[in-house]
């Protein structure tokens, strides 16, 4: 362990470093409550996307990687802000009438559309955790709605009485002026609607921990501030429960950076000690346009799994947290193809390597072998030219190619056929445009095909790559790239593609010569 840990507190491995940090926090004495706290926190206005599991992910990898340079306890807090009222109607949910209805009211208090929970708040943190349960992450799930209500959050409410004018004062700062007249950092539930309100205070007593403030109606009402009555607007609600639960560590995305020194402000004007931050780069969609968990724009945790495994998300997040990232169907092979090239990577590789593999932090250190002796990409383009309909049709081809490889002994393989099956029945067949070739690329393809009928060399691939690419040198493609581009345009209806002699190598030679007999001829075009 000692080399070990040597080499985890100089790995320059982002979790090593934020780890490091954390760390810094404890250099003097461990802390008072027995363990480092980390948490995320999760807003259900909607379904869960794969922000929200980005999160839990690369904190755990921060949480793992402490562990390995420090021996203090650690625990790991989802908290869900389910106590917030329903803003807006998430577009891609049913019974959007009944949720208009219920606007302003807390999630928690919201009927759930679906009708399978007791309510909206309850359903969506109900997703939330099967999907982290998927990933088998190790937390504790706290509700704010039991939070306030059971009186856990009395004591810090109770001190946002008492520091009210310290807490304004922070708030009223960031706000325009039309904002400051009715700001308050108190949101009662009202004792009758049960919607959560927006009102200015007429008096906050902090003597009897009491607001006062009229209605909408006019009314005028005094509640205790505990007992989950009143909540605190979300800005204060950070800062409050940082330090209400003693937080270490927290990351949340960059639209949430500028408000750093705000939680802050707040976490310290109310005793605490303000946490270590991550702020990470947000997920685009196809247009390049932010994610919303309300227009449901971004891939979901379900249909990432219908097409790849947990462990090519959980290495999707692991790259370049500060970068943004198209969140989109076409990364998904690329996530896949290159998780198991670091899979095979990992066991040669020295210490300070090993500790930079997303793998170790994917696995904890202890990854497991890589059995795809085909490449997902391959498995695409094989399911395309066989025309594949389910698993077994890839498996004939596979078993030729590796004759070693069944689905019992490579399952990673066998469900990753699976998964390109579907892969190329939702999203490839559907795009693909075949293409006449030019009347070089027809004169090169007749050559590449003539050489193929001559062929004796069995089906090494890096032998059949060579061929496909003499043929191209020999008839001018310049650059060569432009040879292989019009291989797959013209064969298999894509602009991209895989190493060409590894297709035929898998495919076979006699299919190989046949698909171009087609290419050739225009029957793909007519397909």
């Amino acid at each position: 362990m000692t080399s070990l840990r040597d080499a985890a507190m100089r790995s320059k491995a982002w979790p090593f470093e934020e780890a490091r940090r954390v760390l810094k926090r404890y250099e003097k004495a461990p802390p008072e409550k027995g363990y480092v706290l980390f948490e995320t926190g999760y807003g259900p206005s909607g379904l869960p996307h794969i922000g929200t599991f980005g999160e839990v992910a690369r904190t755990t990898m921060i949480r793992r990687a402490f562990e390995i340079i420090s021996d203090i306890p650690t625990r790991l807090i989802c908290f869900s802000d389910d106590m917030d009222g329903m803003r807006k109607v998430p577009d891609n949910v049913p019974q959007q009438e009944m949720l208009k209805a219920n606007l302003q009211r807390p999630l928690t208090s919201v009927p759930d559309p679906f009708g399978q929970y007791e309510s909206f708040g309850h359903h969506n943190n109900a997703m939330l955790r099967r999907f982290l349960d998927t990933f088998g992450f190790e937390y504790e799930f706290v509700s704010a709605t039991e939070f306030y209500r059971s009186g856990q959050f009395d004591e810090i409410l109770l001190r946002a009485c008492e520091k009210y004018d310290a807490i304004m004062e922070i708030m009223l700062a960031s706000l325009r002026e039309e904002r400051q007249q009715t700001y308050s950092c108190f949101l009662p539930i009202h004792p009758e609607t049960g919607r959560v309100l927006y009102v200015p205070m007429k008096e906050v007593n902090a003597k009897d921990g009491t607001i006062t403030f009229d209605d909408e109606d006019g009314k005028e009402w005094t509640l205790p501030v505990t007992g989950g009555q009143v909540k605190l607007q979300w800005k204060p609600d950070f800062g409050a429960r940082w330090a209400a639960l003693d937080v270490d560590f927290e990351m949340y995305g960059k639209d949430h950076s500028t408000n750093t020194p705000i939680y802050d402000g707040i976490c310290r004007v109310l005793g605490g000690r303000a946490p270590e931050h991550f702020t990470y780069e947000l997920f685009l969609d196809e247009k390049g346009e932010k994610i919303s968990k309300s227009k449901g724009n971004g891939l979901t945790i379900d249909e990432w799994l219908t097409y790849a495994s947990t462990e090519s998300l959980s290495y999707f997040m692991f790259q370049k947290p500060k970068t943004a990232k198209r969140l989109w169907w076409d990364v998904i092979p690329k996530a896949v193809d290159e998780y198991h090239q670091q899979l095979r990577a990992f066991p040669d590789q020295e210490i300070d390597q090993k500790l930079a593999n997303p793998v170790w932090h994917i696995h904890n250190g202890n990854p497991p072998q890589s059995d795809m002796v085909v490449p997902f990409a391959m498995l695409l383009n094989l399911a395309s030219v066989a025309g594949a309909t389910d698993k077994t049709g890839l498996w004939g081809f596979i078993k030729r190619y590796a004759p070693e490889a069944s689905p019992e002994t490579h399952p990673h393989l066998d469900e990753a056929a699976e998964f390109a099956v579907r892969y190329f029945r939702d999203f490839v067949a559907p795009t693909r445009t075949f293409r006449e070739p030019t009347e070089k690329e027809r004169a090169a393809m007749e050559d590449l095909k003539a050489r193929l009928q001559s062929w004796r060399g069995g089906l090494d691939a890096e032998e059949l790559q060579s061929l496909v690419f003499a043929v191209g040198k020999e008839h001018g493609f310049e650059p060569l790239r432009d040879w292989f581009t019009a291989l797959y345009e013209v064969l298999l209806g894509a602009s991209q593609g895989p190493r060409f002699g590894g297709f035929i190598a898998l495919y076979g030679v006699d299919e190989t010569v046949r698909l171009i007999e087609k290419g050739l001829k225009g029957e793909l075009q007519a397909t």
